[in-house]
């Protein structure tokens, strides 16, 4: 009955087009797989930063050592764990010492989150201990029996025997217990807490493509805010998978001349010059639309991936290798074990070609947004195509099937404008604009009920140019009243392009 309204060739398209592939897993416990490849390699160098180095069975131990010290305070298996870090070497100490205690870490960049979000966090998420380090420990906001330990300060492998075996915390950790809790923004513009699963995790780094043959011997780039789901990717992909992280100071360029792998936004990756790094051998990104020009331009000399996905369907659920002989740049199809339906408005599913909303199912789904069972309930629902008490999520993504079955990502529901009364798609717009010669990167903001405006990297395109050319694809409301080049557009601190500082540039320039 849920297909009956299709035809006989679309219900067959629907499950072919939106069912990734089943695959077994080798673990469902991330610590467990960081710890099998402890076991099987302990003097492989496990992470890399600033000219210092550890390897796995020294930060196995480290990991051990302070995960004791977390049951002896009470931590476990469904509490939460601050990780109030800056990126380095004990930043991952802390973070596997939570998982190995049977906790999700909480991680926030704490040289760049404000103190009122901290509190906001540790109140919402309940946290009671809190991992740092001493330069940044008074930073930590702190409420009545609330625990901060300075995690470079604990003693280390060489300076303290490891826990006696039989003491080593073993706790009853299921795997669709929380691995990690980040905080994104929800729709009140407060920010929510989402539940991320050890099962939701392996899933995708265990399997391919979203493990992006990373293994012994590959070196992957640690670029991003760790407060940011894709730097889960970057980190308990390397880690889960034997390679080796190499943790990035101020110098991103540096440290992704010496990768083989990247994982950014694509605003992070056009800051990248990929002549420049003649060792990278793939390249995924995710996070926000990625300009056909950046993808080529990586596709050209790498293994490239464009992918999507929000937090809630854990870091990305479809995935495609570009070429730049592509027609299209597309999404791709649902990775393993999982489930994409572009569904209408009444969460039926849509003819193959034609626009809905992605609806994600299988594996990648969530556990839900962390004390607020309403907004849990708006977002998810049961899943009546898969059944068995499974659950879909609605992404707001807006996507269609091309007739090979690629999703083609069109754009969002909450980014969609009205402009003299039209439905406008900033992203069309922005795409039509890459496609002008010598244009990197576009975005399109809507400036008032009557137009658009539009921002342009690098600062010497021609802007009347650039109108033209939306002027000659595109219906005649879609065309910017301007366009700004700019030199850089700016970027929040989660590495995306931060349109508000533009929608504030763009209101400056109407006055």
């Amino acid at each position: 009955m849920l297909l009956s309204h299709l035809t006989p060739r679309d219900r067959r398209l629907f499950t072919e087009f939106g069912h990734g592939p089943a695959a077994p897993l080798p673990h469902t416990l991330v610590h467990e797989a960081f710890e099998h490849r402890a076991a099987a390699n302990p003097h492989a160098v496990a992470a890399e930063h600033e000219g210092t180095y550890v390897t796995y069975g020294e930060l196995n131990l480290r990991a051990d050592l302070l995960a004791a010290r977390l049951v002896r305070l009470g931590v476990r298996p469904g509490d939460r764990v601050g990780l109030f870090v800056r990126r380095s070497l004990p930043m991952l100490v802390g973070l596997l010492a939570t998982l190995k205690a049977g906790a999700a870490y909480v991680p926030q960049d704490i040289g760049l989150t404000p103190t009122a979000q901290l509190r906001h966090v540790l109140r919402a998420a309940g946290i009671r201990v809190v991992l740092t380090q001493a330069r940044h420990a008074e930073r930590v906001p702190l409420a009545a029996g609330t625990v901060r330990i300075a995690v470079d300060q604990e003693p280390d492998a060489a300076t303290a025997p490891p826990p006696p075996p039989a003491r080593r915390p073993a706790p009853a950790v299921r795997p669709d217990d929380g691995c990690y809790v980040l905080f994104t923004s929800g729709t009140t513009g407060t920010p929510n807490g989402v539940t991320v699963t050890h099962r939701n995790v392996c899933n995708i780094l265990l399997t391919e493509p979203g493990g992006l043959g990373i293994g012994p011997g590959r070196r992957v780039a640690q670029l991003l805010n760790v407060a940011f789901d894709m730097a889960a990717w970057e980190i308990l992909g390397t880690l889960t998978r034997g390679g080796t992280l190499l943790i990035r100071g101020k110098d991103i360029a540096e440290t992704a001349r010496r990768a083989d792998v990247l994982i950014a936004t694509p605003t992070v990756l056009s800051a990248i010059d990929p002549a420049t790094c003649p060792r990278v051998r793939t390249v995924a990104v995710a996070g926000e639309p990625c300009p056909r020009p950046l993808a080529d331009l990586w596709a050209a000399t790498s293994t490239f991936y464009n992918c999507c996905g929000p937090t809630e369907t854990t870091i990305v659920n479809t995935m495609r290798q570009h070429s730049p002989a592509a027609p299209l740049l597309t999404i791709g199809r649902p990775t393993p074990n999982n489930t994409v339906y572009v569904l209408d408005e009444h969460r039926r599913p849509v003819p193959i070609g034609q626009p809905g909303e992605m609806w994600a199912g299988g594996d990648c789904v969530s556990a839900g947004y962390l004390g607020d069972p309403g907004l849990t309930r708006e977002r998810y629902a049961p899943d009546p195509f898969l059944g068995t008490g499974r659950r879909m999520f609605r992404t707001r993504d807006l996507g269609r099937w091309t007739a090979d079955g690629e999703l083609e990502h069109l754009g969002r529901t909450d980014d969609q404008v009205k402009i003299r009364g039209f439905r406008v798609e900033p992203d069309a717009v922005s795409a039509v604009l890459e496609s002008v010669p010598g244009c990197r990167r576009a975005v399109t903001v809507r400036r008032d009920a009557r137009s658009l405006v539009s921002f342009v990297c690098p600062q010497d395109v021609d802007p009347e140019a650039a109108r033209g050319a939306v002027a000659a694809a595109l219906p005649y409301y879609c065309v910017p009243a301007a366009v700004f080049p700019l030199a850089v557009l700016p970027e929040t601190d989660r590495g995306k392009i931060d349109k508000g500082v533009l929608l504030r540039l763009a209101e400056g320039a109407a006055r």
